[in-house]
């Protein structure tokens, strides 16, 4: 059992990264369609969240420069909820903001535990360990 955990932590870094780099991609290229609600042009602020979610997104899938990129990826998500989401009210589930609390927390979690087993950073750490 004492794989799993390592495991199980790389299993929720890429399905998070993949789901937060399709939010980069829906803003930015429309694929795999529009992001819903967002204002068609994007205002800068916009097009800078959507490039930090594309590139912070293969970054964290690949598990390359984990804790950090999860740490920015965690600041982005709060100013997004902040900026975005508490404007519209107090409750997340009445602002919308539910989704970038979560992402937010866990991207949070990643940056101080790692990003598991399967990665470029594991990799690295193992073959340092070799040499």
């Amino acid at each position: 059992m004492s794989l799993w955990p390592a495991r199980v932590l790389s299993m929720l870094r890429i399905v998070t990264a993949l789901l937060f780099l399709e939010h980069g991609l829906m803003k930015l290229f429309h694929f795999p369609v529009a992001q819903p609600g967002a204002p068609d042009p994007l205002p800068t602020l916009l097009v800078v969240a959507a490039v930090l979610e594309i590139a912070l997104g293969v970054l964290l899938a690949l598990g390359l420069f984990t804790r950090i990129a999860a740490f920015i990826a965690a600041g982005e998500m709060a100013a997004a909820y902040f900026l975005g989401h508490l404007p519209a009210g107090f409750w997340p589930g009445v602002n919308g903001g539910s989704e970038a609390i979560l992402y937010c927390f866990i991207f949070f979690y990643i940056a101080c535990e790692g990003g598991g087993g399967w990665g470029i950073d594991a990799l690295r750490d193992r073959r340092a360990v070799r040499s």
